[in-house]
């Protein structure tokens, strides 16, 4: 960039970064921002676009730095506090990422705030991986709200759905199992676990024609469901 850059100026340089980060156009985005701030210190946006730059590199001490710079100019800066909480998570920093998450989650609690869909799945897939842990140790009601929690902020994750609607299961809430796992089929029919889920759930409750429909559905789509095939076989063999 040399002797050009300094001609044209970081203001330039700082339209010029955020078309191409626009754009996808990410190394010629991190080259100008990087010099945007060295002449200029002031932009808390730049500080955050220059975060997630860093953090698609796998250069995440850079990034939390970024973020760190874009919060000390705008302390309220919701989507940087939690472009930092997914930066600690990722690298098992738990505890900073839930302090900055809360902190987040409190700034301006009246005020809706933007947030990008990258931020969002971040998050969603953060709290699913909590309600994972619940599920395990059978604390179903605790995972049940950390899915929910997750699908209120990105609805179209099936896999999270499909949770939820077996963490219900396991509560003996078999009617919100139902519908849940239902929806989860309508949003996305040929998802085969959520068809799995649905017959087994079907199975457990003595409806076992309802499970075998379910179980079907899946094979004659995919034949070589090992699952579908396995409960199917539970279901049609005779019971001693």
């Amino acid at each position: 960039m040399g002797e050009e850059t300094v001609e044209k100026g970081w203001q330039y340089y700082y339209e010029l970064g955020k078309k191409s980060f626009e754009e996808k156009k990410y190394d010629t985005a991190l080259q100008c921002f990087e010099f945007v701030v060295k002449e200029k210190q002031t932009f808390a946006d730049v500080y955050n676009m220059l975060g997630l730059l860093y953090y698609q590199k796998s250069r995440f001490e850079e990034a939390i730095s970024a973020f760190q710079k874009a919060l000390g100019i705008n302390p309220n800066y919701t989507e940087s506090s939690l472009n930092l909480s997914v930066v600690y998570n990722e690298l098992g920093r738990y505890d900073k990422s839930s302090a900055i998450y809360e902190k987040a989650r409190d700034v301006r609690r009246e005020e809706k705030t933007y947030l990008d869909p990258f931020v969002k799945g971040k998050l969603a897939n953060m709290h699913a991986e909590v309600g994972n842990i619940y599920k395990d140790l059978g604390h179903y009601a605790d995972a049940a709200e950390e899915y929910q929690k997750a699908l209120s902020l990105r609805p179209e994750f099936i896999d999270i759905r499909i949770h939820l609607g077996a963490a219900y299961r396991d509560m003996k809430e078999y009617g919100k199992a139902l519908k849940t796992l239902e929806e989860a089929v309508e949003r996305n029919p040929d998802h085969p676990s959520s068809r799995i889920q649905l017959g087994l759930t079907y199975y457990v409750m003595g409806r076992h024609e309802k499970a075998k429909t379910e179980w079907l559905k899946v094979l004659r789509k995919r034949p070589d469901d090992k699952m579908a095939q396995m409960y199917l076989n539970l279901l049609l063999t005779p019971q001693k």
